[in-house]
């Protein structure tokens, strides 16, 4: 985009310029930011009210429009401006706009924000465009609109600065568009699957549901640190203890102090839910459904292109256990392998350089990531994780050193992690305890054991299947995004000066 011509005779400097002009139109017309401003009508209501106007058609209607100013030609005779919805052709001309309404056409630039009222047309060409009667500045903007900011090789400056990405790249936009209409729908699964929404706590005592490193902070009232929720799981299953519903879920916002890549970010969004009386083949089946059904809204198809590829997120989605696709990518059977000594060996053997003090599980684990997780293009259920590594989930029977776990992978990225939950109270304090042995061994000092959870637990949690939706990942596939910065607004940024 380019600047008007009107402002290089002022001054050499663009932002200069625009000040001259907003003193200019304080004198002129006074409030440059009205308070108020009532349109009639957003660009895409009058685009469908008026589709019917046939070319080089008037119609008797006097509408009031608004929205920034993207082009200016002809010195203002002819300017788009855009409104969250889309854009209007404004027409400014002697034989209908008035003086003092055309006396404001210099004064305005490409960023500016103006309301228009106007008669509405069809151009010979086909535009539909409003014969402008009135123009009112509403917001004056004091920098200049990015050029071919489509462009643009910094990706970096997108991210930071998304409202200059969102103003001016139409597919950034339409991203985060999806991404709340796939939060919605979300949502709306739920609900009609009989889910109740409730919130548990972000600032938690105790830190806990999952394994990762907290944010730290400090509560001056209450004299105590506290922690950012890595999980919202340990509240969930309170709340399932307490009868309150059979069926509840959170979108909620979590937060862990690790890495960041283009799948991983410290703020991030899932969707946790836990349902009363079903276990972890339920759960494959509710995955499956919300998929599909997102995919349908989003794209009217379960068919979902990302990349050179296309997903189908049509059900039911192929089930593979995480010992048997090890075996077949590698030759190593896990389940014939008894102590972790062996499965270290057999592990090295292959050529995985896995922790001295692997325990089966972990080995298991290492290489199914290393080997298997890559290839899961198509959505795909991986079931049947290492116990060791599933301090909440019931064991398979038969087999105590795995458990119903699975893990949804779309596009080779984990989407969904699922268990049947453990709700024998001996053991997942057990389970915990030995966590918590492990975490201080790894010299985790401040990693405590939930005693308000265990307790919870004591009083009898029936049995259930429980879910975390990675939300961010999710409008990944379903939006053709490269990176998770892509998907979410704001995403965390070294400060600008490192």
């Amino acid at each position: 985009m380019t600047e008007q011509k009107t402002e290089t005779a002022l001054s050499s400097d663009p932002t200069e310029v625009r000040r001259q002009k907003l003193d200019q139109l304080r004198k002129t017309v006074g409030d440059v930011y009205p308070a108020h401003f009532h349109r009639t009508m957003t660009n895409a209501e009058f685009a469908e009210k008026y589709a019917g106007l046939e070319p080089d058609q008037e119609s008797d209607d006097i509408i009031t429009v608004a929205g920034r100013v993207y082009s200016s030609r002809n010195s203002g005779m002819f300017m788009d401006i855009h409104d969250a919805s889309g854009k209007i052709q404004i027409f400014s001309h002697k034989d209908m706009t008035p003086e003092e309404a055309r006396a404001l056409l210099p004064m305005i630039d490409l960023g500016d924000i103006i309301g228009v009222k106007g008669q509405v047309r069809r151009t010979k060409r086909g535009e539909l465009t409003i014969n402008a009667h009135e123009i009112i500045m509403l917001t004056k903007t004091l920098l200049p609109m990015p050029e071919k900011y489509h462009g643009l090789a910094d990706i970096e400056l997108r991210y930071r600065k998304r409202h200059l990405d969102l103003l001016t790249n139409e597919d950034s936009k339409l991203r985060f568009q999806q991404r709340s209409r796939i939060i919605s729908g979300v949502r709306r699964f739920m609900e009609g699957d009989g889910f109740m929404e409730v919130e548990t706590p972000m600032l938690q005592t105790v830190y806990g549901g999952a394994t990762a490193e907290p944010f730290k902070t400090h509560h001056n009232t209450l004299k105590m640190d506290m922690y950012l929720r890595i999980a919202p799981e340990l509240f969930l299953k309170r709340t399932l203890v307490s009868g309150l519903s059979d069926k509840v879920f959170e979108i909620n916002r979590n937060f862990r102090n690790e890495g960041v890549s283009t799948r991983h970010n410290p703020e991030f969004t899932m969707m946790e839910c836990y349902w009363a009386y079903a276990d972890y083949e339920d759960i494959m089946d509710l995955v499956e459904r919300m998929f599909s059904e997102l995919a349908m809204s989003l794209h009217g198809t379960t068919e979902v292109p990302y990349g050179d590829k296309v997903l189908s997120f049509k059900g039911p989605f192929r089930r593979i256990s995480m010992p048997g696709a090890v075996k077949e990518k590698t030759g190593i059977d896990f389940l014939a392998i008894k102590t972790d000594e062996e499965a270290r060996a057999a592990a090295r053997h292959a050529g995985f350089e896995v922790e001295k003090d692997a325990t089966w599980g972990e080995c298991l684990a290492f290489v199914f990531e290393e080997t298997v997780e890559g290839d899961l293009i198509q959505p795909a259920h991986v079931i049947h994780f290492p116990k060791d590594i599933s301090p909440f989930a019931k064991e398979v029977p038969g087999e105590p050193r795995l458990v119903e776990r699975f893990e949804t992978y779309v596009n080779g990225w984990e989407l969904g992690n699922a268990f049947s939950e453990l709700n024998d109270p001996e053991e997942q304090r057990g389970r915990m305890v030995e966590q918590l042995t492990q975490a201080h061994a790894r010299g985790e000092k401040e990693k405590a054991l939930d005693e308000e959870f265990l307790d919870a637990m004591d009083q009898g949690m029936p049995p259930a299947g429980g879910l975390g939706i990675g939300v961010d990942r999710l409008v990944m596939v379903l939006t053709n995004a490269p990176s998770i910065r892509d998907v979410i607004l704001f995403p965390a940024r070294r400060n600008k000066a490192d």
